[in-house]
């Protein structure tokens, strides 16, 4: 099955076994893949030809390894955004536009970069430490405290709550599934645009249709929901790419898509969690 994770995506331009009269895989090229076998006519997930993949093959101590090296610098400068907020309020527009621009770049690179990953984490830590606590103060300005430390919890929970779905079979990632998500996530973006530009207008008290009581909880309820779903399409791309024997060096993007959907998820926990002490 074609992984339609929006970062991981390029993997799926493949090759295991080339075309005809030219067995092997073209990665000089810079075309990264897992889970189509083409010319050849073997069946999806067929194991790579030996010899398909030159080097170290993908294990997932790597993609474990390079997630813990990502979130260990997330960690850390979002440590200095959170304690700059008020101080360097400027800290954090120049953490959005490094980690908007570093973000797109990662996800388009033929060759995954380990330092741009790496980069990323820095800038969107500073980010996330600062919305951070301007959330922890929105929450205790309404009587509510500990809002970061229960998305944070909440957002380890979902993902093994996710992981154990998807090891044990019970949600499968299929063609249609990953289908659904893209439409939702596309309807999503769309809704929040809707909502921003509401919000300009003063709807919800300046929250969009995030702040209409009832409503506002719903929307934030299923963003948690499909930011929780898309850790399968995450999960999927790894298992496919260890099943494919993708060189090693690709787990930095494989760690850096499930770095993103990780980081959408809590805030998608932040921002209910905030609603709802609003209400």
């Amino acid at each position: 099955m074609q992984s339609t994770n929006p970062v991981l995506t390029r993997y799926e331009k493949s090759g295991q076994a080339g075309g005809p009269g030219q067995p092997g895989y073209a990665y000089a090229e810079g075309v990264n893949a897992y889970s189509q076998a083409t010319a050849a006519g073997a069946a999806p997930g067929t194991p790579a030809a030996p010899g398909a993949y030159p080097g170290a093959r993908l294990t997932i101590n790597d993609v474990v390894v390079k997630t813990a090296m990502i979130f260990a610098v997330l960690v850390v400068f979002a440590v200095i955004g959170w304690n700059t907020y008020e101080s360097m309020p400027w800290l954090m527009i120049v953490g959005l536009i490094g980690g908007l621009v570093l973000g797109i770049v990662n996800a388009v690179k033929a060759v995954p970069s380990p330092a741009l990953m790496l980069l990323y984490g820095v800038f969107e830590g500073v980010v996330l430490g600062a919305v951070s606590q301007w959330y922890n103060q929105y929450a205790l300005g309404s009587g509510y405290e500990g809002i970061v430390l229960q998305a944070v919890v909440a957002t380890m929970v979902t993902f093994g709550v996710m992981l154990a779905l998807y090891l044990t079979g019970v949600v499968k990632v299929t063609k249609r599934f990953a289908s659904v998500l893209i439409v939702a996530m596309v309807s999503y973006l769309v809704l929040g645009l809707a909502s921003l530009v509401a919000a300009l207008f003063g709807v919800g008290g300046g929250w969009g249709f995030y702040g209409i009581t009832g409503l506002g909880l719903i929307i934030a309820v299923l963003g948690v929901i499909l930011a929780a779903f898309f850790l399968m399409l995450d999960f999927e791309a790894i298992a496919q790419g260890i099943r494919m024997g993708v060189p090693e060096r690709e787990s930095w993007r494989m760690a850096f898509g499930l770095t993103v959907t990780l980081v959408w998820l809590y805030l998608e926990f932040l921002r209910f969690l905030a609603i709802f002490t609003r209400n």
